[in-house]
């Protein structure tokens, strides 16, 4: 993939590891300069030590958090041509819809909703001055198939996928191109709280019948990014082994 995305100013949330880790070493290895934004200060920064990239904190719970982070992040990088939204909380796992309480479910609509819409706000007037701006919202394919005991997330992702297909139609025009991811049960430090027979039924549904890694994710993300993709928008592409074929 070297080259695809060959001075590519990119910010990536949630970027401290797992998925967002994944995404910011592929973008790298594809010739992008990269920025990735955390609550998870010391991971983060530890992160992008190692891989070569800028990190920048975030909170995204908070508006003036996500203004300062998208601002910095063009600072370091002298503007912005893509935004990855991968920034995500879980919180209510394990909880049925009648045990979910009112806070939780507020703080996950907070910081997966509000903060990919305010991420995307915030970057807009420097995906314009780029030119060429993409947006990558990652989804989920629990709000697919309607993953039990998981609500809050499941919606939020849900939001997600719809905000998708209506910034696309907004901000088309403009040749800012919206796209989703919707991986499956991804085998990273988030997702460690997950029952082992929930990982085993993922196994066994799937077409192609192995664990999932991060580094299955990373390919479409790439591709999203890069010029190959220019022509596509408001897109959601499942990238689960074929648990859910969209």
């Amino acid at each position: 993939m070297t080259d695809l995305l060959r001075d590519r100013r990119v910010l990536i949330t949630g970027g401290a590891r797992g998925l967002g880790r994944a995404f910011a070493q592929a973008a790298l290895a594809a010739g992008a300069r990269v920025a990735v934004a955390d609550i998870l200060e010391e991971a983060g920064r530890a992160s992008a030590k190692e891989l070569g990239a800028q990190f920048l904190p975030v909170d995204l719970a908070s508006p003036a958090s996500i203004e300062a982070c998208v601002a910095g992040a063009a600072a370091a990088l002298g503007g912005l041509d893509a935004l990855v939204n991968n920034g995500a909380i879980t919180n209510s796992g394990g909880k049925t819809l009648e045990e979910l309480d009112v806070e939780t479910w507020d703080r996950v609509m907070a910081v997966n909703v509000r903060g990919t819409w305010l991420a995307t706000r915030a970057a807009l007037v420097h995906l314009r001055a780029s030119g060429r701006g993409r947006v990558i919202n990652v989804a989920s394919d629990t709000a697919l198939w309607g993953a039990p005991r998981l609500m809050a997330y499941v919606a939020s992702k849900g939001a997600v996928i719809a905000m998708t297909r209506s910034m696309a139609r907004e901000l088309g025009a403009e040749r800012i191109t919206v796209n989703a991811v919707a991986p499956g049960l991804t085998l990273v430090e988030a997702t460690e709280y997950v029952p082992a027979e929930r990982h085993r039924l993922y196994r066994e549904g799937r077409a192609i019948g192995r664990a999932q890694m991060p580094e299955d994710v990373c390919g479409a993300v790439i591709y999203l990014l890069s010029d190959a993709a220019g022509f596509v928008t408001g897109q959601l592409l499942a990238v689960n082994g074929g648990f859910v074929m969209h």
